[in-house]
């Protein structure tokens, strides 16, 4: 009998997404009930809608700060959970983790996103839809881990073509 060697990354990867999922399977959030969350009022194409806790900073795999949701036929399924940061981190918080980037912007409360680079170039109300103005953030650097939702581009890719049944509101 051969013997296969598992290279450690691998190893460390899988053991990253059993404590993710094990996290985040015994107490699925209800997304109707939980207070301190903020939700975005739009899905982002290709991610889905994303439920903040903005009291969760840092790093920890148990306690994602976002969590990724499809409003699928059947109501409400996990899809991602995520992580911002404002500087990209020294040393990947997961193995093999891929980072994406979110420029600074103006958030509104019907969704709509227009990219400023300070609070004060953002207008009270969104152009188009004439929506209030909700928040902006700097630029961030952000880490998505689908572990509920199947992502061939990769686990730890921005956005996930799977879910693009879901892109509407």
């Amino acid at each position: 009998m051969r013997r296969m060697l598992i290279p450690a990354m691998l190893v460390a990867a899988a053991a990253s997404v059993v404590v993710g999922l094990a996290a985040t399977a015994s107490g699925r959030p209800n997304v109707t009930s939980a207070a301190a969350v903020t939700a975005t009022p739009a899905p982002a194409p290709n991610m889905g809608y994303h439920f903040i806790n903005p009291k969760i900073t840092g790093f920890n795999v148990r306690k994602p700060p976002i969590l990724v949701y499809e409003h699928t036929e059947h109501g409400w399924q996990l899809s991602a959970l995520e992580w911002v940061f404002t500087s990209m981190p020294a040393k990947a918080p997961l193995p093999g983790a891929k980072y994406g980037v979110f420029g600074a912007a103006c958030h509104y409360d019907d969704g709509t996103v227009v990219f400023a680079d300070a609070q004060s170039q953002c207008a009270a109300t969104a152009p188009g839809s004439g929506a209030k103005f909700n928040f902006w953030h700097p630029r961030l650097i952000t880490l998505h881990f689908w572990v509920w939702y199947p992502n061939l581009t990769g686990i730890f890719t921005g956005t996930n073509p799977m879910v693009a049944p879901f892109n509407r509101n």
